[in-house]
């Protein structure tokens, strides 16, 4: 045998060799690759999903939550045979209705049995009261669960044969001052809009679904696997998240993260990912669970439609034919056309799998490899736009989540949690340049007579016009907030005592002006200076006192705490 044709077979066999060593290499590292780029999208995208469900719902919730509240109704469900009462509850029930994104309520009395319900289109106006509650009718039983169980807060998917909608239902109990159950009040929306809006996002490979706390199918794309009246059956007979997995231990997987995620002890948002089959193709499931609803969120994705490996493939044709040019030259252009190409291609796959998609210490290259190189550097800048595409999503999408927590939806202004947060930062600033700010607390004089008299519409009516009194009267950098119920806080910094005294006799004058149907609105005002390390619980018993105190003196007045 010729010595060209041993160094052929010789050649030949090393090429093979490092053909298939590569060609290993690259496929496990693309995998890699992948998959940890697959959970990084899982938990982008549950959290966007999470997001855009939270966002409706929340504002439906806290309007059927004061629904629930509202004293007329209360009075009402009392003595629904009173005409008088039942006039004032259902102007209150229009109201709330207009306000509630289907435009549509619902209202059953435990007493009576007694079902009112008035649509978008206000067909029901004339006949609120559309059937009668019973024991006896499955239909029904979801209402004498809830009053069973003492659900105060409820979501359903139900159709209502009655009234010939399915919906999903948002259940709030109704209880008077003692605690004892009235009824049943909320609102539903939808359910198809519901389903095309937040669920039938048609992204392809990426699939959304909700299920309770139980794991039965809440909201799905697929409307035969939804698990209806889920609330009123066994556990046996539910539709669960297990129906959409092949394996029996990957519905024992995510059965043993949804118990993770309902056991944690702070129940913060968190996202956990676990690889199952569906339909015989291997998807990534991510869930998280949303304890304001009770539900876990669980986004399936399908790597294989998302980013293929077949797309891989030009890049590793071009890299087995490099290598196969390459290993016939001569040690100086195999080292110089090869060997450094591979080892910056491989530092930069190193790279990617570790997290950096720069790409940007590539080397340009040329020929085969420099395509080779271009056709990884676009696949990386093509993963990292996408990437940072979907957390600005997110970050976006958390920032409006922010300040919709530390907002009065009604006023505008700071809510409680908004406030105590920046009480907290003004006591550590004073504490540290150990300077000075004021605290206002206000109240509005007799609230209660305000909002049982002229009623729940005429309640917020006041705290609104309130509330806008105070941000004309404060300056630019003094910060306000409904404190809770009627009663509004105010920081002032900087802030010395005249300035402190004057603040609050200027905001009193001008809420003074204010009339709510014929009735002037008044404030008492309780006014303190916090003093350096002073803590925030004795800095509120402080403004509280003189609050006290400016009740004491006849309401319409200001007392400045010494």
């Amino acid at each position: 045998m010729s010595l060209k044709t041993r160094f052929l077979l010789l050649a030949a066999c090393l090429v093979l060799v490092a053909s298939a060593a590569a060609w290993t290499v690259f496929h496990r590292i693309t995998e890699g690759i992948i998959e940890q780029w697959g959970e990084r999208v899982a938990a982008i995208q549950v959290q966007y999903d999470s997001g855009r469900l939270l966002q409706p719902l929340e504002r439906e919730i806290a309007l059927a939550r004061q629904m629930a509240d509202s004293i007329v109704l209360q009075r009402w469900a009392n003595a629904p045979d009173d005409p008088e009462l039942e006039g004032q509850a259902f102007d209150e029930m229009e109201s709330f209705r207009r306000n509630f994104r289907d435009n549509s309520y619902f209202v059953a009395l435990r007493g009576s049995g007694g079902y009112y319900h008035n649509n978008a289109a206000g067909d029901y106006t004339s006949e609120r009261l559309r059937y009668r509650l019973r024991p006896d009718r499955p239909a029904d039983a979801w209402f004498y669960r809830l009053i069973e169980e003492g659900r105060d807060f409820h979501l359903n998917v139900n159709p209502d044969v009655e009234l010939g909608v399915t919906k999903l239902w948002i259940d709030v109990l109704m209880r008077d001052a003692d605690g004892e159950i009235l009824g049943v009040v909320g609102t539903g929306m939808e359910l198809e809009s519901f389903l095309q809006e937040i669920i039938d996002i048609q992204q392809p490979g990426i699939t959304t679904l909700f299920v309770d706390y139980n794991g039965a199918i809440q909201l799905y794309r697929d409307r035969r696997l939804i698990d209806y009246a889920s609330f009123i059956k066994p556990e046996g007979q539910k539709r669960t998240l297990d129906l959409l997995v092949d394996l029996p231990r990957d519905a024992e997987a995510l059965s043993g993260i949804m118990q993770e995620l309902r056991d944690a002890p702070d129940q913060q948002p968190s996202v956990r990912t676990e690889f199952v089959t569906v339909e015989g193709k291997r998807h990534l499931a991510g869930l998280a669970f949303l304890p304001a609803l009770g539900w876990f969120e669980v986004t399936l994705l399908d790597l294989e439609t998302l980013m293929p490996l077949g797309g891989f493939t030009p890049v590793a044709v071009v890299f087995v034919l490099t290598l196969l040019v390459t290993l016939l030259v001569f040690h100086l252009a195999l080292r110089r056309q090869l060997l450094a190409p591979i080892a910056a291609l491989e530092a930069a796959m190193q790279r990617v799998k570790e997290g950096d998609l720069s790409a940007s210490e590539l080397p340009r290259g040329r020929g085969e490899m420099g395509r080779l190189m271009h056709h990884f550097r676009s696949m990386a800048e093509a993963i990292q736009r996408h990437t940072r595409d979907l957390e600005e999503r997110v970050r976006e999408r958390t920032e409006e989540l922010e300040a919709v927590a530390t907002r009065d939806v009604l006023t505008g202004l700071m809510n409680r949690r908004g406030m105590q947060q920046w009480l907290e930062e003004q006591i550590l600033r004073a504490t540290r340049e150990s300077s000075h700010f004021g605290l206002l607390w206000l109240d509005i004089d007799r609230f209660k007579e305000l909002n049982d008299g002229l009623g729940h519409a005429a309640g917020d009516k006041a705290l609104v016009r309130v509330a806008e009194a105070l941000s004309d009267g404060l300056r630019p950098y003094d910060r306000a907030s409904r404190w809770g119920g009627d009663e509004f806080l105010v920081i002032l910094s900087p802030c010395d005592a005249p300035t402190l005294a004057g603040v609050a006799e200027r905001l009193r004058h001008a809420v003074a002006e204010i009339e709510v149907e014929g009735v002037p609105v008044t404030i008492s005002v309780g006014a303190c200076m916090a003093n350096p390390g002073e803590d925030l619980d004795l800095l509120l018993k402080r403004a509280d006192e003189a609050l006290y105190q400016a009740k004491a003196d006849g309401r319409n007045q200001a007392r400045v705490a010494v």
